[in-house]
């Protein structure tokens, strides 16, 4: 029995396993306070030998103590981490914008566990779902649209992912131009199957690859996803990423957690108390006779 090639890891699965565990490892031990450096010397023991991990790690460390972020790094090894993955870690070490970076890691995990294949915790995670150009893309392009990334630079990066061919690639082109303007479930419900075949049902029965050629449109989608793109139309693109999702099994993308204000509210009630009671006693010694500014002094020469 033949293992299907995965469409979505050029790489190969263990570089994909080895990134998901890497960046796994660097979002729970930030959260920890643990400085980046120490990460990264910490993982890369950590990360299987024949992989070329190691070797990106190192440079990656490189960079970082020099330059003091990674996305200039990524970019440089365009070979091995993906143009988006460069986007993402750039746009979370700005500190101008509002991506969190343990949010851009979450991504980056996620990303990489669909890409090696439904095995272990992936497997349990997401369904066991076959990944697929189609899930790739709509895990990206809804990782870009919940968290209010740039159309532009997402989607142009993208298309430069060795997992799309060619036919995918001027699609996300075309897309970077549409987007906002033309709703997005009719743009996938054009480009299906279930589109094609519904087009050519009064004729004979043709094979969609042929009814493609003659109408001039690609052929991306299949027709689960036609299907689900035609129920959602002129919906909220949120219900309809929603139901892809539940259609397809690829990973939901993380959002931005919510601040509980009721758990800020007792530190703040705290603080204020202090407030309160240092002026409560500079009132009182005010009434006694005066405040007594000597203790304020620093210390005295001799």
């Amino acid at each position: 029995m033949t293992v299907p090639e995965n469409p979505v890891a050029p790489l190969g699965r263990e570089e994909y396993v080895e990134q998901a565990h890497f960046f796994r490892s660097l979002s729970e031990r930030l959260r920890e306070n643990v400085p980046m450096q120490e990460v990264l010397q910490s993982v890369r023991e950590e990360i299987l030998a024949t992989t070329k991990l190691p070797m990106a790690i190192d440079f990656l460390l490189s960079e970082l103590r020099h330059a003091g972020v990674m996305g200039t790094a990524m970019a440089h090894l365009p070979h091995y981490f993906t143009p988006l993955q460069s986007y993402l870690m750039a746009a979370a070490e700005d500190e101008r914008g509002r991506f969190d970076l343990r949010i851009g890691l979450e991504i980056l995990r996620r990303d990489a566990e669909y890409r090696a294949g439904p095995v272990g915790d992936a497997a349990l995670a997401y369904g066991a779902a076959t990944p697929s150009r189609q899930g790739l893309f709509l895990f990206q392009f809804e990782s870009l649209c919940r968290n209010r990334l740039s159309y532009d630079r997402g989607l142009t990066a993208m298309a430069e992912d060795k997992a799309f061919d060619e036919a995918w690639r001027e699609w996300i082109l075309q897309l970077r131009r549409k987007v906002g303007m033309v709703d997005l479930a009719d743009l996938i419900f054009v480009h299906s199957e279930h589109y094609l075949r519904r087009k050519a049902k009064g004729g004979r029965r043709e094979d969609s690859q042929e009814v493609s050629k003659e109408s001039g449109a690609s052929v991306l989608f299949g027709e689960r996803e036609g299907r689900v793109a035609l129920a959602n139309r002129r919906k909220d693109p949120l219900i309809l990423f929603s139901s892809l999702h539940r259609q397809l099994g690829y990973p939901a993308p993380p959002r931005p957690e919510q601040v509980d204000e009721e758990e800020a509210l007792l530190p703040q009630m705290a603080r204020r108390v202090e407030q309160l009671e240092k002026r409560m006693k500079l009132i009182e010694e005010e009434q006694r006779g005066g405040i007594d500014l000597t203790k304020f002094y620093g210390p005295q020469p001799d």
